[in-house]
């Protein structure tokens, strides 16, 4: 990588962070890399919310997938419907 050239996407990728949150009076965690959180955060920001509130949302409506699975597909969904980069 060249001076002044961004960071590729994949230098944040290789270690999922783990954090926890309150879901329905029970605590859960969720592992994601670090661009998801980014990008998780900046949706929050967008929809007024906070990242504990929205994890909530996704979960409500998630079914059988796994909490950071469906968080991850949230996120994909949520950019590709507005055609906004994260």
């Amino acid at each position: 990588m060249g001076p002044g050239d961004k960071p590729s996407a994949l230098e944040g990728a290789a270690r999922p962070q783990k954090r926890s949150f309150s879901i329905k009076g029970h605590r859960t965690s969720i592992s994601m890399e670090t661009p998801f959180w980014e990008a998780l955060q900046q949706a929050a920001a967008r929809e007024n919310t906070s990242l504990a509130g929205l994890i909530a949302l996704i979960d409500k409506g998630r079914g059988e997938a796994g909490l950071s699975s469906a968080v991850r597909v949230w996120i994909l969904d949520y950019y590709r419907q507005r055609n906004i980069s994260p």
